[in-house]
């Protein structure tokens, strides 16, 4: 069985917990000796995975796709100027310039992707397709996340394979349209989705978030936990002389990142907490500098400047020494996330998490009972549930313990990974699938 893992890049700029997912899961089932291969989309492939095939291209480039949206010439562009906008230079550029993570401005570009064949990226399609019959010859095609669907039908056709497709935080990306582009987002995904064999979502909460969205029956949905590789973490300190409060995602308003900044500028007016540090990482993008000055601009005013650090590295050896530098992590996401990949690094370094009562977090606090879940998600509430939690050492140190013991036995790679074959050797026995 042949599997080939459709996967976007980021171009490396920012925390991505999709890239790492499929990073993570393609490695490992290399190593287990899976016939498996990750096919990039858009960007550049991120970094922390290095296990793959560097002579297959990067398809739906993202100059090249973005040109053929906004000009009906640039479709029937010669092969050699698409080829130089595909290049390794030029997209490494288009990442470290981008505001890809915000769809403002790109609505009619997402609808014209989930519209696959007959949308304006047409020919971007044939040349996967012509690639992966040609090339790989899938038994099972793994698409990364829902918004790649418009791919699914054609996929099928030509290459008589079986689809899979993630689930995770495709919400994040149609949210914050107009309304009106929303419904079309959200109505074109549900008619696609019944080109696809078999889902698999990041959490429970994000299968019946999914089942609704999409019209998805729970039987065609599995859910699959995250997995990262346990070895190298080492053990914070949970130092309270001075206690550190950490964020590891990207580094924007969006994700909750000026809500815990808030609650520690609360905290550092209690004279109790005056020697309260907070350090902070995981990269941004282009769109998400203006609130990171403002924020440090705050931080300034109230005379906090240095008990604050920002860590610009924030590969996977620089994650470890980070989380070791930590107390506890919170990463206050407003709406929520579907599963949320930095919670299982701060369990695997024994630091325990605060996190809101929305989205995927409370399935995973109670799965692994390593913190707090608060209610509302406010810069006051998270203030007062750290404060809390700082001022009981034994409480911390259980739930550190607690949550790296879950995290060991629950959310290894390993065990992600052998649950996804078993999906997909399910998938591809499974002559019923379609129907």
């Amino acid at each position: 069985m042949k599997i080939a893992h459709i996967t976007p890049g980021s171009g490396g700029n920012f925390y991505c917990q999709n890239c790492f997912r499929d990073g993570s899961l393609l490695d490992s089932s290399l190593e287990l000796g899976h016939e498996i291969c990750r096919v990039p989309m858009y960007l550049p492939l991120d970094l922390d995975h290095h296990k793959w095939d560097e002579d297959i291209p990067v398809f739906y480039g993202a100059i090249n796709i973005y040109l053929k949206e906004k000009s009906s010439l640039y479709r029937n562009a010669p092969s050699w100027m698409e080829e130089l906008f595909d290049s390794g230079p030029m997209l490494r550029l288009a990442a470290r310039m981008s505001g890809s993570t915000q769809a403002s401005g790109l609505e009619e570009m997402t609808l014209s992707m989930l519209k696959g064949e007959e949308g304006n990226q047409a020919s971007e399609l044939d040349r996967l397709v012509e690639y992966l019959a040609a090339v790989i010859k899938p038994d099972v095609v793994h698409l990364s996340n829902a918004l790649l669907l418009g791919l699914a039908k054609r996929m099928k056709a030509v290459l008589g394979c079986k689809i899979v497709c993630s689930l995770q935080d495709e919400n994040e990306w149609v949210d914050p349209m107009e309304e009106a582009y929303q419904r079309q987002v959200w109505g074109l995904m549900a008619e696609k989705a019944v080109d696809v064999d078999r889902f698999i979502a990041a959490s429970h909460y994000y299968s019946r978030f999914s089942q609704n969205k999409l019209d998805i029956p729970a039987a065609k949905i599995d859910v699959v936990y995250a997995g990262i590789h346990l070895d190298g973490y080492q053990k914070s300190s949970l130092s309270l002389d001075p206690p550190v409060i950490g964020y590891l995602n990207r580094m924007s308003e969006s994700l909750g990142l000026g809500i815990l900044i808030d609650a520690f500028l609360i905290l550092k007016r209690d004279p109790e907490f005056q020697d309260l540090r907070l350090h902070i990482t995981g990269g941004h993008t282009a769109e998400d500098k203006p609130f990171l000055q403002q924020k440090l601009e705050d931080i300034k005013q109230q005379g906090c400047e240095d008990s604050v650090r920002v860590f610009e590295a924030f590969d996977r050896p620089d994650r470890i020494e980070f989380l070791k530098s930590l107390t506890l992590l919170s990463v206050p996401v407003p709406a929520g996330e579907a599963f949320g990949t930095y919670q299982i690094e701060a369990l695997a370094a024994s630091v325990p998490i605060v996190q809101p009562n929305v989205g995927g977090f409370p399935e995973f606090v109670a799965a692994t009972d390593g913190g707090v879940i608060y209610e509302p998600n406010d810069s006051q509430t998270l203030a007062d549930n750290m404060a809390s939690l700082l001022r009981q050492p034994d409480r911390l140190r259980q739930y550190a313990e607690q949550g790296e013991r879950a995290v060991q036995e629950q959310f290894s790679i390993q065990k992600m990974v052998r649950n996804m074959t078993a999906i997909y050797e399910d998938v591809f026995t499974d002559e019923e699938s379609n129907s």
